[in-house]
């Protein structure tokens, strides 16, 4: 019951406003899922630096936490910017040759800290409650850039948190991040499986799964088409799901096509949503909005 958005801007403008037009195909959904909400989000970028979204916990002292995780990081390369809003950190630093072993890094600074994001480009932010707490707290609707993609939730099974909120970034691969409707009813299987090599898990959120499959086969050398083509082998359940990287976004939808999804594509823009309520209240005019079929997968480059 969950709602999924996405939008790419198609005119080759870097800083059009991809956080006010996610926003709101989000709140046109707010009735299918409003446990909690979260963007991710494409920006400029900056000469290359990365930059971090932060969970600092839940327990307050985030100022004091900041402060730690900017000591640790400080070891292993320049910091640029660090910022704090409520419970979230921004972290701009030099860039890394080894994801991981920078998230690591930060982990490290404390208990409950965890890294949302990171990316050269992408930026995600989600907290509990609807897309307009999430504007009204973090001023999501005044980011630019050149597309995003957007959830909002209503649990069915996990808990009803940060962590396990949507979307979710591919913990170690920058860029990449997804955001899901249904079950994928393999998860725990999967999950062993990867579990095995050695990749660690930071939910019990099915939908985490995708964000690791879909690093592991893009770490592999393999398209984003061909990740989400392969998915629909090797995921089950009913499912559409969104995934983005620095210059692209596409979905996939399962072979028995049993969550809802539609698209539309224009000259100047593509928009992607699990109702056709969520295109029309971001975008004006005359277009045909299609719905996708089974087994669809489609991709779209900036």
């Amino acid at each position: 019951m969950c709602g999924i958005s996405g939008f790419l801007d198609r005119t080759g403008n870097e800083s059009v406003a991809v956080g006010q037009t996610i926003l709101k195909m989000l709140n046109a959904l707010d009735c299918r899922g409003p446990d909690s909400a979260g963007v991710a989000l494409y920006g400029e970028g900056r000469n290359g630096d990365l930059v971090l979204r932060i969970s600092l916990g839940e327990n307050g002292a985030f100022d004091e936490r900041a402060a730690q995780v900017s000591q640790r990081v400080q070891t292993s390369g320049s910091v640029r910017d660090v910022s704090t809003t409520a419970e979230y950190m921004r972290l701009v630093v030099e860039d890394q040759e080894d994801a991981r072993q920078l998230e690591r890094l930060v982990e490290s600074a404390g208990e409950g800290i965890e890294v949302v994001s990171m990316g050269h480009r992408l930026e995600i932010v989600k907290q509990v409650g609807s897309p307009r707490n999430l504007d009204a707290t973090y001023g999501v609707s005044a980011f630019t850039g050149t597309h995003g993609i957007g959830h909002t939730r209503l649990s069915t099974e996990s808990r009803i948190d940060l962590s396990h909120s949507q979307p979710f970034w591919a913990h170690g691969y920058p860029d990449l991040a997804i955001v899901h409707n249904g079950h994928i009813t393999n998860y725990h299987k999967m999950r062993r499986l990867y579990e095995q090599r050695g990749v660690r898990f930071y939910t019990e959120n099915d939908s985490e799964i995708i964000g690791v499959y879909l690093a592991d086969r893009l770490s592999q050398q393999m398209e984003l088409k061909e990740a989400l083509e392969a998915s629909l082998v090797d995921l089950d359940g009913s499912f559409s799901y969104l995934a983005a990287t620095p210059d692209a976004i596409g979905f996939a939808r399962d072979p028995f096509a049993l969550k809802p999804l539609l698209f539309t594509e224009t000259d100047t823009f593509v928009a992607v949503a699990t109702e056709e309520i969520a295109i029309r209240a971001a975008f004006e005019g005359a277009y045909r909005v299609d719905e996708a079929q089974a087994k669809d997968v489609r991709i779209w480059q900036r």
